[in-house]
């Protein structure tokens, strides 16, 4: 009798990066530049994107897909500070989203009317890391609150992010968290990665993160890509 294996997982990524070429096509295509939110769970990806649209809503359109695996409460923390809609996937228990839960959440928003899209995506350093989504880049977010070894316990997170934002900076002398020792540990796995340091809380940061985006949304950045990425 013969026994034939069949690559069930890689079948499902093949697949996947196929609609994750076809999202960035129709993003790039609409000019709307994209970044995929990536954390542990409670590293303030909500919050940051709070204070980002009370700082920039009225300067572009900013689109946003917030991922769960359950409730819509980000979802619904995000539209109460923009007009425009804001698209939750609840996954119902998967730990990361995938091309094809963005792709539809794209068929709702008008993105020629958009120039910054934020993919808010599970709170998981892990599964996330293998998933296209389509995006321009990764921007990996850690707290204060969190040890500083972030980056080398899940380094293949922080291999593949282009931006790192340490969050909650606010809370820093109440800890023992050493920053220093935090960007090196997380250019030890990738000696690209630009920093932010910011809090939501207090604004701490924030206009350094903004002005980085303004600059990203004005020079069409959308058009590098990050095809291949992940």
């Amino acid at each position: 009798m013969t026994v034939r294996r069949i690559q069930v997982r890689e079948k499902v990524m093949k697949k996947n990066d196929e609609l994750a070429a076809d999202v960035r096509r129709r993003l790039t295509d609409a000019g709307v530049t994209t970044y995929n939110l990536v954390s542990s769970p409670g590293s303030g990806k909500t919050a940051l994107l709070e204070a980002t649209l009370e700082r920039l809503d009225a300067e572009f359109p900013i689109a946003v897909v917030t991922g769960d695996v359950q409730t819509e409460n980000d979802a619904n923390r995000i539209a109460r500070l923009t007009p425009r809609l804001v698209q939750a996937v609840v996954t119902d228990g998967a730990c990361h989203l995938d091309a094809r839960q963005v792709s539809e959440a794209l068929d709702a928003l008008d993105l020629d009317e958009t120039r910054l899209l934020f993919i808010e995506n599970v709170g998981n350093l892990v599964c996330p890391a293998s998933w296209d989504l389509g995006e321009q880049e990764k921007v990996v977010l850690f707290s204060v609150t969190e040890g500083e070894d972030k980056p080398v316990k899940y380094p293949k997170m922080f291999r593949l992010a282009r931006y790192a934002v340490i969050t909650k900076m606010d809370l820093l002398p109440h800890l023992d968290f050493d920053v220093e020792r935090a960007v090196s540990y997380a250019r030890e796995v990738n000696p690209d990665l630009r920093f932010f340091f910011t809090s939501a809380r207090n604004g701490e940061g924030m206009e350094e993160w903004c002005d980085f985006l303004r600059s990203e949304v004005g020079s069409g950045n959308y058009a590098r890509g990050s095809l291949g990425t992940s």
